[in-house]
């Protein structure tokens, strides 16, 4: 992958298309190789054309994203506003000094996960400084992280046909709406 990236750049294109230029190589050399293209992008003010399923690519790269889906767009924007629209809700991702409480943790939003000591939940964006502050007053918590959730997340929805900024949950046409315990499984 190296040697294809050397070998597309000699000519110092003005349009640089790269599929998956990061697969199959390590975790150092993938930011290494996402570190050089977006140098290359500022220094030479190319135009950077990648496709990926590889999201952290994705992430790293592409400030304006464009979605296709059997030859229609989706989506033609900013990845950060498509994350929004699809999945408008905050992770707060929870370390416990003692036991933790399910039922206590159901009063604020959609429990994703609980292990002895840890939690996940999913919360409103709108209601996200509500939420921790009650938690905060209600748990015993050693940390609190705030997440947006995996852009992995955001693109399974949008390809099963959730419309950027449709309601979260919200089906296809013709479909039945998901309830809030199935979207978040």
């Amino acid at each position: 992958m190296k040697c294809e990236l050397a070998a597309a750049l000699l000519h110092r294109p003005e349009i640089l298309f790269l599929d998956e230029p990061t697969i199959g190589l390590d975790v150092a050399m993938q930011l290494g190789v996402r570190e050089f293209i977006r140098r290359y992008n500022e220094r030479r003010r190319a135009t950077i054309v990648l496709t990926s399923h590889y999201m952290d690519d994705v992430a790293a790269l592409c400030p304006r994203v464009i979605v296709i889906d059997k030859g229609r767009l989706r989506y033609d924007g900013d990845l950060a506003a498509l994350a929004r629209s699809v999945r408008p809700h905050k992770r707060i991702a929870l370390r416990f000094g003692g036991p933790v409480d399910r039922a206590l943790l159901e009063r604020v939003g959609v429990v994703l996960s609980v292990d002895p000591g840890r939690a996940v939940l999913q919360v409103p964006q709108a209601e996200l400084r509500a939420a921790m502050s009650w938690l905060l007053g209600q748990t015993d918590i050693a940390d609190l992280t705030v997440e947006d959730p995996p852009l992995e997340e955001v693109m399974r929805e949008l390809f099963a046909g959730v419309e950027p900024g449709a309601e979260p949950g919200a089906a296809p046409e013709g479909e039945p709406a998901r309830s809030a315990a199935e979207e978040a499984s």
